[in-house]
C-alpha cells in the first residue's frame, strides 16, 4: 500500500491551519501537503512539522503576485498561476523564488508550478513556447536547491480554461523542457473527470518515471476515496504492482465537512485497504 499524505488545505478544516498538523500526525499520517504556505512564516510551519515528525511533501507556487502581499491574496482574486500568461514573467519568477525559499525552509522536495488560466482569445498551443521557456528557467533555479518541480493536469469543470488539462498535455510539457527535475503530478480525480481510463494511464505513464506525485479523491464528489465511480482499492494495488514509491496525496474534502472529528471519522478506507 502506498504512503499517504494528508492535504491540510482540504482535510481537518474544523481546526485552524497550524493545528491541523497535530491532527494529521495523531491519525497516523507521516506526510502532509497543502495548497499554499505563504500566509504563515516558514518557521512556524517548520516547527509543526518537526514537533509531530511530519514530512512536507508538496505545496504550490503562488498563483500570482510579485510581492508577498499580492501572492497571499492572488487565489482569492481568481489567479491560478502565471507560467502561461504573457507579460507576467516577472511575477512568475518572483513566485518561483518565493516558493523555493519556503521549500528550502520546510525541507520540501517538490513544488507544483501553477500554469494559469488561458487569456481570452488565446489557446493552449500558442502559449506552449512561453510555458516551456518559463519552466526551463524555473527548473534550473530549483535544481540549485535539490527541488523537483511538478506540472499537473486539472479538469476544466473545476478550473475552466486552465492551461494543462490532460495527462498527455503534462507529459508533452515535461518532454519539451527536458529537465531532470521537472515531473508530472498525476491527480487521479482530475484524470477521471477529463479522460477516464485511469488504470491504463497509470500503466502508460508510471514506467516513464516522469510521474513524481499522485493524488486521490472520489469522483465526482471529491470526497474520501472509498466512494464514487473510481475503484481506488484496485488503483492503489496497481501502484504497488507498478513499483510506485512516491507519496499519494489525499486531496479530498471529507464528507462530514467541518464537523469536529469529521476527517478522522472518514479515514476507515485507509485501514480497510492496508
Amino acid at each position: 500500500m502506498p504512503k499517504f499524505a494528508a492535504n491540510l488545505s482540504l482535510m481537518y478544516t474544523e481546526a485552524p491551519f497550524l493545528d491541523r498538523f497535530a491532527l494529521a500526525a495523531r491519525d497516523g499520517f507521516q506526510g502532509v501537503e497543502f495548497l499554499f504556505p505563504y500566509a504563515w512564516p516558514a518557521a512556524e510551519i517548520k516547527a509543526r512539522l518537526d514537533a509531530f515528525g511530519l514530512q512536507q511533501v508538496l505545496f504550490n507556487t503562488p498563483p500570482g503576485g510579485a510581492d508577498h502581499a499580492a501572492m497571499q491574496t492572488a487565489w482569492d482574486r481568481g489567479e491560478r498561476g502565471t507560467a502561461a500568461l504573457p507579460g507576467r514573467e516577472v511575477e512568475f519568477r518572483a513566485g518561483i523564488a518565493y516558493a523555493l525559499h519556503y521549500a528550502q525552509q520546510l525541507g520540501c522536495p517538490q513544488v507544483h508550478v501553477m500554469s494559469g488560466i488561458l487569456p481570452a482569445g488565446m489557446e493552449r498551443e500558442a502559449l506552449k513556447p512561453l510555458v516551456v521557456a518559463n519552466l526551463k528557467w524555473a527548473a534550473a533555479e530549483a535544481a540549485q536547491f535539490g527541488v523537483t518541480l511538478l506540472v499537473e493536469g486539472i479538469n476544466q469543470r473545476d478550473m475552466p480554461r486552465y492551461f494543462v488539462n490532460r495527462q498527455d498535455h503534462a507529459h508533452e510539457i515535461v518532454a519539451a523542457v527536458s529537465a531532470p527535475n521537472l515531473k508530472v503530478q498525476m491527480d487521479l480525480y482530475h484524470c477521471q473527470v477529463v479522460e477516464g481510463d485511469v488504470a491504463m494511464k497509470l500503466r502508460k505513464y508510471l514506467p516513464t518515471h516522469n510521474v513524481a506525485h499522485i493524488q486521490i479523491a472520489s469522483v465526482p464528489e471529491r470526497q474520501e476515496p472509498d466512494g464514487g465511480e473510481l475503484n481506488h482499492a484496485y488503483l492503489l494495488a496497481l501502484l504497488d504492482e507498478l513499483g510506485y514509491t512516491g507519496w499519494v496525496g489525499c486531496e479530498y474534502r471529507p464528507r462530514l465537512g467541518q464537523q469536529p472529528g469529521g476527517t478522522t471519522a472518514g479515514l476507515g478506507w485507509r485501514a480497510a485497504w492496508a
